[in-house]
């Protein structure tokens, strides 16, 4: 079964078969713009096999891994037994060692910089994925009794679903001007943030203001001109929805929790918006069946 192969904070693992079921009855070909650890994608590709797909993000490293999953698999494989079996034959203070010392180190090959960010991802505190300014990999060593690093049957499954799917690092806009009328795309981006101590939106080394939310709504409409089939989900702040109100567009809140956050009284549920544009461009789900309660 294919399904995410790294924890990626904002993931879709829950959301995901909601916009499985709501997806338009037929469509050409997938897109999505922020592709993060895919979890929408892997799930339309287990209902849909061979759909063709396009996954783009900003983030370079994130989508070189994508491309090594789909391509190098055998190679990142032996990469990461050995670093799980290095690991794992440490006491506490080696596998902090070993931690910091692959941080720091900078591989050469998209095999190498592909296992690294693995280790990471399931060896860092908490899952996150968060860089600094200059684009470096700050999260701290977390603290898994024995971390699972080596998934062979996820890594492989993963693979297989990956095969023929575009995969690039470009702006969202240039990933959504290849989208064709009949297509349809799906909208995660980093989330407008409900208070202003909730702001995380460092996957880059770029920000994700306001600016840029508003030149995604403008984004939303031109796909919606162009008759192109389009989902977005963000949270439920009044800039956000003034940005998709009153211009035909279905809004939905839904209900979902947060599975990353270094508080457990952080990954409460909370209200999102989940925006379609179905209605003005004719491409009806099978049936209504989205939970939460319609706000257009």
């Amino acid at each position: 079964m294919a399904k995410p192969f790294l924890k990626w904070a904002g993931g879709k693992a829950r959301l995901a078969p909601r916009i499985v079921a709501s997806a338009p009855v037929t469509f050409g070909r997938y897109h999505e713009p922020f592709a993060g650890a895919g979890a929408v994608f892997f799930a339309l590709a287990e209902a849909r096999p061979a759909m063709p797909a396009a996954l783009s993000d900003a983030n370079e490293a994130l989508m070189e891994c994508f491309r090594v999953v789909r391509d190098a698999l055998p190679e990142l494989l032996k990469r990461l037994e050995i670093l799980e079996q290095g690991y794992h034959a440490l006491g506490a203070e080696g596998r902090a060692a070993l931690y910091y010392e692959v941080r720091n180190r900078e591989p050469e090959t998209a095999a190498a910089r592909a296992a690294r960010l693995v280790f990471l991802n399931r060896t860092c505190y908490n899952g996150l994925y968060r860089v600094n300014s200059a684009g470096r990999f700050n999260v701290p060593h977390g603290r898994y009794a024995r971390p699972r690093i080596l998934d062979v049957a996820g890594l492989t499954g993963a693979s297989r679903a990956l095969q023929g799917v575009e995969v690039s690092s470009d702006d969202f806009e240039v990933a959504c001007s290849r989208a064709q009328p009949g297509d349809f795309v799906y909208l995660d981006p980093p989330y407008h943030p409900l208070s202003a101590t909730s702001k995380f939106t460092s996957y880059t080394s770029a920000d994700f203001g306001i600016g840029e939310q508003e030149q995604l709504a403008e984004v939303f409409e031109g796909l919606t001109r162009r008759e192109i089939a389009a989902m977005l989900s963000n949270s439920d702040h009044p800039s956000i929805r003034a940005l998709y109100e009153g211009r035909g567009y279905e809004i939905r809140e839904t209900a979902m929790a947060r599975a990353i956050n270094s508080k457990a009284d952080g990954r409460a549920p909370i209200v999102e918006l989940l925006v379609s544009n179905f209605v003005r461009v004719d491409a009806r789900p099978p049936g209504d069946l989205l939970a939460g309660r319609r706000t257009d």
